[in-house]
């Protein structure tokens, strides 16, 4: 009997054990998570946090709340610096680019690479395949934790000067880019005179003429309205694309149970799905409709011909070699096959 008693009050010493561990670890869970995002709703990106945060509410039960903080403010908008709060705790989680965080993470700017991907089928073959799960690896290793990819997608070129349809077409011009070394190089290699500058200084240099064009995501154009700062030509050549990253915080990652853990990551991965329908809702189907749209605002939209893109290949071919070696030839090598023996 006594031996009884002793085991059902070990039992009820470790229930009280578990429960009280449980306690605690719910008590470490922040009253509120800070996610970084550099656009905010109703773009696709925007979206992308708001459906990641919503899902992970909902799936929780409210253990997991999530405050959006878009135009990267955790950051006073530098979001170059996004991968080094987050790694360094200012930043909880983020929905965050490729090309942000290339500066950080080398291997990122193979997205960048001018030419690489030549349709969407291209960008699904690397960052669902082995070049996706390395990049996620080297994102780890870097400090922080992958759980799905979600899109910006491809960045296409305009300009207040003349259609843009050969290399030639290009020289002189001032042209705004991202702040990446190899955005640098490609428009160099084009003539162009590249001019790095935050979003929030492109615009008035836009409107002013002080820049003559940009490249971004043509959902953007729609949304900033950017004819209206001077933007009216339109050339659709799918140069690169810019894949999003969901991460969170390897600290805030420890601090959740390992259910909590796997609900946020299929959260992210179902929120990665949603948005990049979003980010390609327009361009994918037969007509294009948002290529209509642009058009319908004044604007002249120039599809390159399979010959006037090769054009533009063949010159940044130099940038991509010397790129190539610098992101590392065997992530790119596998790339390109992936891309070689895509449907």
């Amino acid at each position: 009997m006594t031996f009884r008693r002793t085991l059902l009050g070990l039992a009820m010493a470790a229930t009280a054990l578990g429960f009280a561990t449980t306690a605690m670890a719910q008590a470490a869970y922040k009253a509120e998570y800070k996610m970084s995002l550099v656009l905010g709703p109703p773009t696709p990106w925007g979206m992308a946090g708001k459906i990641w945060a919503d899902l992970v509410k909902e799936r929780t039960q409210g253990r997991i709340n999530i405050k959006l903080f878009p135009g990267v403010s955790l950051i006073q908008g530098d979001q170059t610096r996004e991968f080094s709060a987050l790694r360094q705790g200012v930043i909880d989680m983020a929905v965050g680019s490729t090309i942000n965080w290339s500066p950080q993470v080398k291997e990122l700017n193979i997205f960048s690479l001018p030419f690489l991907m030549p349709d969407y089928a291209a960008v699904d073959a690397l960052t669902q395949g082995e070049v996706g799960r390395r990049i996620f690896a080297t994102v780890d290793k870097a400090g922080a934790v992958p759980l799905a990819w979600g899109e910006n997608g491809f960045r296409e070129l305009t300009n207040s000067k003349k259609p843009i349809k050969t290399p030639g077409d290009l020289k002189g011009m001032k042209i705004r880019v991202v702040g990446s070394p190899l955005f640098s190089d490609t428009f160099n290699a084009l003539g162009a005179n590249p001019t790095q500058m935050s979003w929030a200084d492109a615009q008035p240099a836009l409107a002013s003429g002080a820049v003559d064009g940009q490249e971004n995501p043509l959902f953007l154009f729609t949304v900033l309205k950017m004819h209206t700062v001077g933007q009216k030509f339109v050339t659709t050549w799918g140069y690169v694309a810019d894949p999003l990253i969901f991460v969170v915080n390897k600290e805030v990652w420890a601090s959740w149970s390992k259910a909590d853990q796997e609900i946020v990551r299929q959260a992210a991965i179902d929120a990665g799905k949603q948005e990049i329908v979003l980010a390609r809702k327009g361009l994918t189907e037969a007509d294009k409709p948002l290529l209509k749209d642009i058009a319908g605002m004044g604007v002249t939209v120039t599809s390159l011909s399979p010959a006037e893109r090769e054009a533009f290949v063949k010159a940044t071919r130099p940038v991509y070699a010397k790129w190539k070696a610098t992101i590392g030839a065997d992530l790119v090598n596998t790339a390109e096959k992936a891309i070689a023996a895509r449907k």
